[in-house]
Order: C-alpha cells, then structure tokens, then sequence
C-alpha cells in the first residue's frame, strides 16, 4: 500500500512538473499573497468580537495601546524585516527563505488560535503571536515579487505582478467578510482561517518550487547595517503609532517627548544606516541601485502611492461604520460585516484593472498606465471631499470605484517595472528594498491620516457635541465632560462598531433620563448625526492631502521615461 501511495505521489508530481515552471511559481506565490491579503484585513472586521472573548475594553484607560498593536504590530514588523530578508534570500536562496516564510506564518496562526487566558495576559499574547506572523509575511512578501521575477520573461512579468496583487487585494476583501462571519461564531476562528493557505502553501512550495535565481553565497551579512535600519524603523514606526493617542490634555501625542525622541532618534538611524551603506565592501542594501531611473522612481511613486491609499480603507470604514450605516438604520453591531459589503466596488474595480493594466504595460510600458492610475486616484479623492457625511451610495460606489481602478492601473505596472529594472542577482533585496517603501508608507499613512482626521475634528467637535448633548436632555455637567474628551476615543469607537456614548456618560446620567430620551441618545441615529459636521471636516482634510500626494505620485510616474534598462538584454540566460 506504502509503495502505491508513493508511485501514485511521484505519477502527479511528474505530470505537474510537465507544467511550464512560471505558473507554478504563480500559483503558489498566489496563494501566499491570497493569504496574507486575507489576514492584514481580517482584524478590522473582527476586532470588538476579539476583545470581547478575551474580555478587555480596548477604549478603556490604559488599555488603547492593546488596540493600537494589535492592529500595527504586523505591518510593523513586516517594514522592518524586509529588506534584510531580501539580501539574505540573494545569499542563502528566494525559495528557501520564502518556503520558511510560509511554514513561520503558519505557526503563528496555530498560535494565536490557542491564546490561553483572557485579559491583557492574552492581549500580549495576540501581539506576540502576530510579531511570528509578520516574521513570516516579511519573509513571503521579500521574494514573491523576486521568485516571478526569475519565472517570467519581461514581456509577460506584468500579467504575473498583476495577478499576485489582485490575489492580495481580494484576500483583503475576503478577509473583511470572513472576519464579519467568522466572529459571530468563534474570534479563534478569525486567526485559524489562514492555517489551511500556510500548510498547504507550505507543502506546495517545499514539493514544486525551484531556484531559479542567480544566488550569491560568498557575499558577507552586513550586520551592522541589519541593526542600523531595523532600529531606525522601529523606532520611527513605533513613534508615530503613539503619536495619534492622546498625551497630557492634547488630543494627540506628537508633543509627547517619547515620539519626539523616537521620530529623530530614528530618522538618525536611518541617516547613519544609509552612510554606512557607502563604506562597505558587502552591503545590505546596494545604494547605487538608485541610480537606476527607474527603479528610483519606481519606488519613490511607490512610496508615495502606499502614503496616499494605506489609510483609504481605514477612513473609509470609520465612515460607513461610525455615520452612513447607522444613519440608514444598521444597528452598530451589525455595521463591522456590512461597512466590508459597501466596499465592494473598490474591490471589483481592482480585479478588473488590475490584471488588464499588468497585460498592457507588458505590451506598451508601466509609464501612462502608472501615471493614469495616480491620476484618477487624485481624482477620486477629491470627489470623497464632495460628499456629504450622509451621502447617495450610488455616488460613493462611483467614487471609491474610480480609486480601485487608478489602483490597479498603478500597482502591477510599477512593480513590473522596478522589479525589471534590477540586475538578477539583487532581485531579493530589491524586491524587499520596495515592499519596505510601501509597507513604510502604509503604516505612516495610518498615523498620519488619523491625526488628520483628529485635527479637523478637534476645531469644532466639542462645541458641536456639547450643544448636541445638552439639546437632547443631558446635564450641561456631564455634556462639557464627555464634548472635551479627545476625539481619538469616539474615531475608535465607531471603527469598533458602537455607539461610545453608552460608555462615556455617566451611569447615573444615564439613569436620570426619561426612557424615551434615553433610547434616542443611545440608538442608531444620534451619535453619528452628532458627530458627523466635524467628521467631514477632518475627512476633507485628510483626502486633500491623500489626492496631493496622488498627483505627486502621477508625476513621479511620469519622469520614469520610457527606456528599458540594460540589464533586460541579459535576462534570457537569467531565466534558465
């Protein structure tokens, strides 16, 4: 039976290595994008069903740093990590370091399946167990760009990109609704989904893929550089992530001289990383790689790209979730599964431009399509700017639509284009060089937009809320209390799905109320039309900075030229 078994595995195994090699190395770079895609959305659904297993109140004092790492944790480490993955995949191996990735992430997700215990004891542990995930995913992020890079000949690398990254992006949306479903049932739930992707990516990938890559054993760790740009982005990540949670009587924490020291400590860090990096013989990352006009550009657009989208998804949410919803009669509960329904269009624009941008720009170039795709990007921010708080969801579906599509157009393009653009033997390290640009960019886009947001709500917020409350029976008291409290509490609150109210004012306020009274300030519709002037006025904000930085990208894009680089000419024997 034993001998059967193994002459049937090693019969398929054969008839699939008959396959061209590249869709192979599609298919399973696919799976890992689908999964990660999967687990770096799943949390934003399932957060408060997270919170209430283990039994902590993430707004309560002293515990908001819990809701803040849990969610930055992994986009934190996977910044840090990357680029020194990447040099040491062109050393040791693209698929090997990328197979580890896989069986590490899946570890991490048994892990946390298995928390032991409840309150913060638990909450560490998510936090910890998330640190492994973000091992793994930097590890599967560094080389999957890397490994479709050596699989596919240039005029077909665009398709490829272009499907990894639809792959991620749909995980993204699947990850928001199985985390809406799977939370009802079971938060362990939530963090066991991905184990079925990372075993059988990791048994697919250890049986099927190859190195095809040019490694370069011989070549020294650069470990000093390792520890000058981990520590620089650590610290510089670390800091602005506490700088949008209230310090002192400031409504934020930038003031605060923890992220005051962290940001410079960091940003010397990085200065002295990228020195050391000119004075040795192996470096961890090749600073002469930008002098390659495209792969400059290339990750400057990037960059810049990641800046003006990574908090888009996170605005947007606290929108449906916290105003539009609840105003059209979703209790706050229920607001967390349909806030990822309403998404859709952006979504599906991204599934259909996605892969027709990365078969166009293997045909005709990444340069119009990229900067096409930043373009309407801006536009489309500026037609968020438009909208009223409770706006015509037709409107909102045509405007979020526009961004997915700019966001296809750009993404597989500029990757095929950057990662093209590199001699072979550093494709490692350039493929982690531009997943940190963008990951970088995507975490300081969070913190960036949320102080935003809180300054434009910070200027009229309390003199709306207190008029509000007082309007509506509650104690002038208890009204000042609650209207001067940071808008940080409430912008979190409606991102977790419920009305804060409940919590904020005092017990015996509540009491005092007549029933009637008491269930209109508690119910759907009160909150959200109390807060929203002052929402509107700090998402104005935020997404005319985002569409500037749109436009910028556009021009980034724009100056990449329409040269192929030399190294192209050498990439036949690459592939073989």
């Amino acid at each position: 039976m034993i001998d059967l078994f193994s002459k049937k595995t090693n019969e398929v195994l054969a008839s699939i290595e008959r396959f061209d090699y590249k869709w192979i190395a599609l298919s399973n770079t696919t799976l890992g994008a689908l999964m990660a895609g999967i687990d770096a959305n799943i949390l934003l659904i399932a957060l408060p069903a997270i919170f209430r297993g283990i039994g902590i109140n993430p707004l309560a004092p002293g515990e908001i740093n819990y809701l803040l790492w849990t969610l930055m944790s992994y986009i934190t480490v996977l910044a840090v990590l990357l680029v020194g993955l990447g040099k040491m995949a062109d050393m040791f191996g693209r698929v090997r370091m990328y197979n580890l990735g896989f069986l590490i992430f899946s570890i991490g997700s048994i892990l946390l399946f298995f928390v032991q215990g409840t309150g913060n004891s638990a909450a560490l542990q998510i936090i910890f167990f998330r640190v492994i995930q973000g091992i793994g995913g930097a590890m599967l992020l560094a080389n999957s760009a890397a490994i479709l890079t050596d699989a596919f000949p240039a005029n077909e690398r665009g398709f490829a990109l272009g499907v990894n990254q639809i792959a991620f992006i749909a995980g993204s949306f699947i990850g928001l609704l199985l985390g809406g479903f799977l939370a009802v049932i079971s938060w362990r739930l939530v963090f066991f989904v991905s184990v079925p992707f990372g075993l059988l990516g990791t048994i697919w990938g250890y049986m099927m893929l190859k190195e095809k890559g040019e490694i370069r054993p011989n070549q020294q760790l650069d470990i000093a550089g390792n520890i000058l740009l981990a520590g620089g982005l650590t610290a510089l990540l670390v800091s602005i992530t506490y700088g949008i949670i209230p310090y002192g009587s400031s409504a934020m924490g930038w003031g605060n001289p923890f992220v005051i020291g962290g940001v410079l400590l960091g940003i010397l860090l990085l200065v002295i990383f990228a020195w050391h990096e000119t004075k040795v013989k192996h470096p961890l990352f090749n600073l002469e790689l930008f002098g390659i006009a495209e792969f400059a550009t290339g990750n400057a657009a990037g960059f810049l790209y990641s800046l003006a989208r990574g908090g888009l998804q996170f605005m947007l949410i606290i929108w449906l979730q916290g105003i539009w919803l609840p105003l059209h009669g979703f209790a706050f509960e229920d607001t967390p599964l349909w806030g990822a329904v309403y998404l859709l269009p952006l979504t599906i624009a991204f599934l259909v431009f996605g892969p027709l941008s990365g078969y166009l720009s293997d045909k005709h170039g990444p340069r119009l399509l990229a900067t096409a795709g930043s373009v309407l990007m801006a536009i489309g921010f500026f037609g968020l700017m438009l909208l009223p708080a409770n706006f015509a969801y037709w409107q909102f579906a045509c405007i979020i639509a526009l961004i997915g599509a700019g966001t296809g157009m750009f993404a597989a393009p500029n990757t095929s284009a950057v990662m093209s653009s590199v001699p072979p033997h550093q494709r490692g390290v350039a493929s982690g060089m531009r997943a940190t640009f963008q990951n970088a960019a995507s975490a300081l886009s969070i913190s960036i937009i949320f102080t935003l947001f809180t300054v434009g709500m910070a200027a009229s917020l309390p003199a709306t809320m207190y008029a509000g409350l007082t309007g509506a029976g509650i104690s002038s008291q208890a009204a000042a209390a609650v209207s001067n409290l940071p808008p940080t509490g409430m912008l979190f609150a409606t991102f977790l799905g419920y009305n804060p109210l409940g919590s904020l004012l005092p017990q015996a306020e509540l009491n005092s109320l007549s029933s009637a009274v008491r269930q209109n300030v508690l119910g759907t519709t009160f909150f959200p039309d109390l807060i929203s002037p002052a929402f509107i006025e700090g998402t104005k904000l935020a997404f005319a900075i985002c569409a500037v930085v749109s436009l910028i990208a556009a021009g980034v894009s724009f100056m990449r030229g329409k040269e192929k680089h030399k190294h192209h000419a050498h990439e036949a024997s690459a592939m073989h």
